[in-house]
């Protein structure tokens, strides 16, 4: 087991807000060494190691690049990768105990299905089998089966092999507790303490019309330490 972790996350050139303040709350709680670095799609496509189509029904521009980490963490290791719509209130240090060296992943395994059909910026809430298991993904980077994630698989397989973890066996996809990847309107509020991680699926409050939501007040107070004049979209 590592006693630190390398942290990717997802990207977005809509809302670089939300990635400041899940990389500033990840570093504000972490009792370990963290790196946290962002994926940024035109990068890997500026490298050629990006070449997929434009696919309409990606809502975020790391639909597919998520599935990089591996192969920017050199397929050593262990990587984590979650969405920017994400608040950390707890210490990454307790995700170490999910370093199962017989998983080539772990995640929280959502049973979810949404309700609305559009998201809050418009984009299509699209359904499907083991949704929201890929937004908070730990990758055992050197597993055999995370190696098969190059990227001319990446780039060739379609969304439902990458996002429904197709890639690896059932029972090499390990568990991790739902108050790492708590959807925000979907999961119910812990009866004590907080959630480790929240996760603004349908929403954030970076949007001007999805600001009364659960730990809104939480994520304000964070991106107007970053930017004191932060006003929603």
């Amino acid at each position: 087991m590592t006693k630190s972790l390398d942290i990717y996350i997802g990207w977005d050139s809509r809302e670089p807000i939300a990635y400041d303040v899940a990389k500033k709350t990840i570093l504000e709680h972490a009792s370990i060494p963290v790196r946290v670095m962002p994926i940024v799609l035109n990068e890997l496509v500026e490298k050629s190691a990006y070449t997929r189509e434009v696919d309409p029904l990606a809502s975020t521009e790391f639909t597919y690049s998520r599935f990089f980490t591996p192969w920017l963490a050199g397929y050593q290791g262990w990587a984590l990768f979650c969405d920017c719509d994400f608040l950390f209130l707890g210490d990454v240090a307790g995700l170490l105990k999910y370093q199962d060296d017989s998983k080539a992943v772990a995640c929280v395994k959502h049973d979810y299905t949404p309700k609305a059909t559009v998201k809050m910026d418009g984009k299509v809430q699209t359904n499907y089998p083991r949704k929201n298991w890929s937004s908070f993904m730990l990758f055992n980077c050197d597993h055999p089966s995370t190696r098969r994630l190059t990227p001319e698989l990446i780039n060739r397989e379609s969304g439902a092999y990458l996002h429904r973890m197709q890639w690896a066996a059932d029972d090499e996809i390990g568990e991790i507790p739902v108050e790492w990847n708590w959807l925000e309107g979907w999961n119910d509020k812990p009866a004590t303490g907080t959630p480790n991680a929240v996760h603004f699926t349908n929403g954030g409050p970076w949007f001007k019309n999805w600001q009364d939501v659960d730990y809104g007040d939480e994520w304000r107070a964070v991106a107007r330490k970053i930017d004191p004049d932060f006003k929603p979209i």
